[in-house]
């Protein structure tokens, strides 16, 4: 048989599988995660599918892998016990933070525990100025005197943070090599090699992250290796990162800082892919399981990726303005807006009795009632059987089981009763109140960012994406919505549509109208050697090596920079006009000003995007053929406005050739659509259902 490709994406419920074949066809396969040991769901699920489809590990040419183990290490606070070694003076800089409030009116409020504990954060004497020049030398007694407590402490890595380290490392490197001498096999971190950037704490906090995180995914790469072997996948295994490129394995285990938000950027990836193929400028993905929601911009072509983030301190809803919570990342990732709410989001009644939607999940286990797993609360899941949207007997194709009877009576007990209503109406309330909390993820990447969501179209996918998503369009004006192949283990999927990505960066301080040609040439230079020597490495071809430039800029006195593109070719005395020109569209189109033409630039750092692009198949096959089969029906509640409705429940096979009025219900293995009474769905020539709303700019 000819070699296949494995796309395994890890989610808080399920695990899914895609399996491209040279052919272009798609197998799939959805399993429930095992939290305690996420890599056992991915061997268990693979097995299955060999088992099910005549293949072997022998049949796989490589496997990409989409991973929340470094995210959750850092959520759940079970990260490797670390120590920091830096100037004297910035001990504290890890508390410090930037004293940004995410709730400046709550006294109340508690900073999260710092990853290193003040004890194992030790000071030692030396000095670097902003310009690399060593003031005071560095004292190589105390950095031993500092290593050897920090072993006698018993830490498993340790980072390495010096003051204008980004500006001249050789201090930092001198430790690197103490440490290496006095404790052989530490896990070690130095800022100058993770993050070669100014700012301090975003730089600290960087680092200590990648050594926090090290030991924890050095484990889990070690367990799946080998669940792999044990189902005779010997094939070269590919991580995501956050940026939404791939990268080896091996070279994740070293720096698995770019892999924290690996899980939710393939599925962006896929959109953007599946936006190319059928020819939209503007989509936004929306990506709902059963944990979470996330949604994320493609505008012309290109992801939006931000430059920092945070992780942890609650969920994420994108804005720029409610920082702060969580333990900041200074590495590039798709600018993703998260929300807890996913269809095992608990419903509750708040202490003012209104329902009340997530953040708390069921999970996989025991998952919502209707699981019949011993889950008392309802959840969203439980509402959507109670309205006619889910097949009230199973979900996954029959895999799972579920009991419409529990659903109804859990709603009835915990949410329809004390709001004194039906029981439809509850849940046709919780399914709502879910739709606006998703609302918001979607405001916080348009909206927020100056971009309005009724030029875009929706791109629906997860679980529980398609369900939501013409109800949401709706609301936001929106006026299509796009329901892929597979839409349910999409993520997945998405993973075949990624390459190999590398983002190098390198801090260069200068005003535009002053810039020095020939060293900011080399500068450039320098970052695209590196980008090329480390691609050829991992295999590539020059035909396969794609660079792009980007600068980050800000008006001179600004805190904080913008990222605009570079153009490719030569550096000229042109450059400086185009950075300033770009960099003021960009800075009038995010905050809706621009400085005068009299104002500085300053120039911030330089920024390289490295592509290796995989010698694979890149579009799925297609041609559906139209189903013969009478569609199946049942009673479906709309709200009050339309009411309990007889709703046709269709296969996508069913929409070949012709258009399709709402009320209607697309079932199939891995998710189920749902189109309104008002709308139509339809396919597009891509296999994709195409939802019109009849709304739009």
């Amino acid at each position: 048989m000819s070699k296949v490709r494995i796309g395994v994406d890890i989610g808080g419920t399920f695990t899914d599988i895609s399996i491209m074949d040279a052919q272009g066809g798609i197998i799939t396969k959805k399993v429930s995660s095992t939290p305690d040991n996420y890599a056992r769901a991915i061997g268990e699920g693979l097995a299955a599918a060999f088992g099910e489809n005549a293949l072997g590990g022998a049949d796989v040419a490589e496997l990409l892998h989409g991973t929340t183990v470094a995210s959750n290490a850092i959520l759940e606070l079970k990260g490797a016990r670390t120590g920091l070694i830096t100037t004297k003076g910035f001990r504290d800089v890890l508390e410090l933070r930037l004293l940004r409030m995410p709730r400046l009116y709550d006294l109340l409020w508690e900073k999260p525990p710092t990853l290193v504990e003040r004890s194992l954060r030790l000071e030692v004497t030396e000095r670097v100025d902003a310009k690399g020049e060593i003031v005071t030398p560095l004292d190589e007694a105390e950095v031993e005197a500092a290593v050897d407590r920090l072993v006698a402490e018993k830490v498993e890595a340790i980072s390495v943070c010096l003051l204008h380290s980004y500006a001249n490392d050789t201090h930092e490197k001198r430790i690197r090599d103490i440490i290496r001498r006095r404790a052989p096999g530490m896990v070690l971190s130095i800022s100058s090699e993770v993050l070669p950037e100014i700012k301090e704490y975003e730089r600290t906090s960087t680092t200590v992250i990648n050594s926090y995180v090290k030991p924890v995914v050095n484990r889990y790469l070690t367990s799946l290796g080998q669940d792999l072997k044990g189902v005779g996948i010997t094939a070269p295994l590919l991580l995501m990162q956050s940026n939404g490129g791939l990268t080896p394995a091996e070279v994740a285990a070293e720096m698995p800082v770019h892999i924290i938000e690996s899980g939710p950027a393939a599925g962006v990836i896929g959109a953007r892919s599946l936006a190319r193929r059928a020819g939209f400028d503007k989509i936004i993905s929306f990506d709902m399981g059963g944990t979470t929601a996330k949604a994320a911009l493609v505008e012309d072509g290109e992801v939006t990726r931000a430059e920092e983030y945070s992780v942890g301190g609650g969920i994420m809803i994108g804005s720029r303005l409610m920082s702060g919570a969580g333990y900041v990342l200074k590495v590039p990732a798709i600018d993703l807006a998260e929300v807890g709410a996913g269809g095992g989001s608990i419903i509750a009644i708040d202490a003012g009795g209104a329902p009340q939607v997530g953040p708390q999940s069921a999970g996989s286990f025991p998952g919502p009632v209707c699981y019949g797993l011993g889950g008392e609360e309802p959840t969203v899941t439980d509402a959507n059987v109670v309205l006619g949207y889910l097949n009230p007997t199973h979900l996954a194709g029959g895999a799972v089981k579920l009991h419409a009877d529990k659903s109804k009576a859990a709603l009835t007990e915990k949410v329809a009763k004390p709001l004194g209503i039906e029981v439809e109406r509850a849940a046709y309330g919780a399914h709502m109140v879910a739709a606006a909390n998703m609302i918001r993820a979607i405001k916080a990447v348009s909206s927020e960012r100056g971009r309005d969501p009724r030029q875009f179209a929706l791109v629906a996918f997860g679980g529980n994406g398609p369900l939501f998503a013409a109800g949401m369009a709706r609301a936001l004006g929106m006026g299509s919505v796009i329901v892929p192949p597979s839409a349910g283990v999409f993520s997945a999927v998405g993973l075949l549509y990624s390459d190999v990505e590398y983002n190098l960066s390198r801090t260069y301080r200068q005003h535009t109208r002053l810039l020095d040609l020939p060293a900011l040439v080399a500068a450039w230079q320098g970052l695209e050697d590196q980008a090329r020597a480390k691609l050829t490495a991992d295999g590539f071809r020059p035909d396969q090596i794609k660079l792009r430039r980007f600068a980050k800029l800000h008006y001179k006195g600004q805190a904080y920079e913008l990222s605009v593109p570079v153009p490719d070719g030569p550096i000229t005395e042109a450059t400086a006009a185009q950075l300033d020109q770009a960099f003021g569209d960009e800075h009038e189109r995010t905050y809706g000003h621009r400085a005068g033409p009299g104002e500085p630039v300053e120039l911030v750092s330089l920024n390289l995007t490295a592509v290796g692009e995989l010698d694979t198949l890149r579009d799925a096959r297609g041609g559906l053929v139209a189903s013969t089969q009478a569609p199946g029906e049942r009673q479906a509640y709309f709200g009050p406005e339309h009411g309990w409705l007889a709703t046709p429940v269709l296969s996508r096979e069913h929409l070949v050739g012709r258009d399709w009025p709402g009320p209607a219900v697309i079932e199939e293995y891995d998710c189920t659509c749902v189109v309104p009474p008002g709308m139509t769905a339809r396919l597009d020539a891509h296999g994709n259902i195409a939802i019109a709303t009849g709304l739009g700019a």
